[in-house]
């Protein structure tokens, strides 16, 4: 019973440790801005989309408020002016990988490292910029993400409020839920690739700010 409890619990703590990028087990990702001032960042994953994306921008714009883009390489392929204009509009864009799929973890280093390069590679062409920040699919660690990260030189990023917008919640769960999370230096994990996106932004964006946080740049 004893042996069986204890490789329950290896097996649960190395589950943990993969599957929130919060452990820091693996890979030493940045989760909070270290600062007591009332500030907050914004990031999006599994951009740009066509149709969501150009409408998040613009509620960025009317908000005088910048954020974080981590943009999957495939999806920027035919989608690279509204990468331009992430970028010409003083965001900031990051690496979600190339790929984005579900085998991502599983992959050899690498394997990896030719994906999070051509992710880097598309990018780039498209902006003229290198990305420096990284976000996992999934937020997803293990050592070999860790060595793939490190051999090129990335800073991975990951967040301390976690929307679930994904899941299809409302605005005002979405608001409720950072709501009760929000602190000084927190990274709020969105998505622009989402039905009414802009619009979600939008009710996060008054939330925030009615507590008193202003939205900060992460670079």
């Amino acid at each position: 019973m004893l042996i069986a409890l204890a490789i329950g619990a290896v097996l649960a703590f190395l589950f943990y440790a993969s599957y929130s990028i919060k452990s820091q087990v693996y890979v030493r990702a940045l989760c909070r801005v270290k600062t007591d001032e009332k500030v907050v960042y914004l990031t999006f994953d599994d951009g740009p989309n066509a149709e969501q994306t150009p409408q998040v921008l613009d509620v960025l714009r009317r908000n005088n408020a910048t954020a974080t883009f981590f943009c999957i390489g495939s999806h920027v392929v035919g989608n690279e002016q509204i990468v331009k204009r992430i970028v010409d509009e003083g965001h900031t864009i990051g690496n979600h990988s190339n790929s984005h799929t579900n085998n991502f973890p599983l992959w050899s280093r690498k394997k990896m490292v030719a994906d999070i390069e051509q992710c880097q590679q598309v990018i780039g062409q498209a902006t003229g910029v290198a990305p420096t920040l990284f976000r996992p699919p999934f937020g997803v660690t293990n050592p070999t993400v860790a060595k793939a990260v490190k051999a090129l030189n990335l800073k991975t990023i990951g967040w301390t409020i976690r929307t679930y917008d994904t899941n299809g919640a409302d605005h005002a769960k979405v608001a409720r839920r950072i709501s009760r999370q929000l602190c000084p230096g927190a990274i709020i994990l969105l998505h622009d690739r989402l039905p009414q996106s802009a619009e979600r932004l939008q009710t996060v964006i008054d939330t925030v700010r009615a507590a008193g946080y202003e939205i900060g740049k992460l670079e």
